[in-house]
């Protein structure tokens, strides 16, 4: 027997769209995206904010450079997110010790990341973008489920094993309906400083064998950087140098995700399958 529920999504005051940068493994570069996709946003003129969800291993502090130990102020028992580089961020990282790590079960979790983004006061964005965490566990569900998300883009790098793993997550957010905006393959090469050849360090061709299997398109193509891990670690998102190739790629990439925000019609509300064997 099979039970389909609808579940309405959460409204949050203030925001007017949602991007997921998700992916289905960890250690692929999604947080690094979900960061410079934000601050290539606000370049263009939006309004943007960060929500860091990834609870286990929140980054988002380091990535926009901000010192450890570096608290929301709370306002009529509402946190105000913290302004870095032009967006509005909120993250787990600002709210716990980076030397206690989150040892919660996934209601725990799910519950902590839905109070996270339900009190935080977010001012009027044009955008916020949700920085997943890696997988498609209880929280990835909660989020799909709760949250009007308009789109999502997936994160992979070109090897099999990290395609296995974006695969599901693209079914899981086709699952709860949440519209699947295209790929993005991250190392996608390694192009030497010295000679300027490319090698295919983790193989070629993965983004684009996803994206014909799901019928979506990739959105961008980014390659193995020194430059880009150097201004990460530092926290200058790569997004501000205009002129460098991480940069214009992410220039790029943000004009593709507001032309298919201002495409996208209202978030329906997700049907949750039930099956009882």
């Amino acid at each position: 027997m099979s039970e389909q529920t609808k579940v309405a999504p959460l409204a949050i005051k203030g925001v007017a769209q949602i991007v997921a940068v998700a992916s289905g493994k960890g250690g692929v570069g999604k947080s690094t995206i979900a960061t410079n996709l934000a601050v290539a946003l606000k370049a263009a003129g939006r309004r943007v904010g960060l929500l860091d969800a990834d609870i286990y291993g929140p980054s988002q502090g380091t990535l926009f450079g901000l010192a450890s130990g570096t608290k929301p102020e709370v306002v009529d028992q509402l946190l105000v997110p913290i302004l870095a580089h032009g967006v509005y961020c909120m993250s787990m990282s600002f709210l716990a010790s980076s030397k206690t790590p989150a040892i919660w079960r996934g209601p725990m979790a799910s519950g902590a990341l839905q109070q996270m983004l339900m009190q935080t006061d977010w001012p009027d964005l044009d955008v916020l973008v949700i920085d997943m965490p890696p997988g498609t566990g209880d929280i990835q569900l909660t989020l799909a489920q709760r949250v009007p998300v308009d789109g999502a883009l997936i994160v992979t790098t070109p090897q099999d094993i990290a395609l296995l793993d974006a695969r599901k997550g693209i079914e899981m957010f086709r699952k709860v309906r949440v519209p699947v905006y295209g790929v993005v393959e991250n190392m996608s090469m390694f192009v030497c400083p010295h000679c300027g050849e490319n090698s295919a360090i983790f193989g070629e061709g993965g983004g684009d064998r996803i994206a014909e299997e799901f019928s979506v398109p990739v959105l961008a193509r980014l390659p193995l950087s020194l430059e880009t891990r150097q201004t990460s670690d530092a926290g200058r998102p790569i997004a501000n140098e205009g002129d460098s190739v991480a940069g214009k790629i992410f220039k790029t990439l943000a004009d593709e995700v507001l032309q298919l925000l201002a495409n996208q019609t209202a978030p329906t509300a997700p049907i949750i399958s039930i099956v009882d064997d």
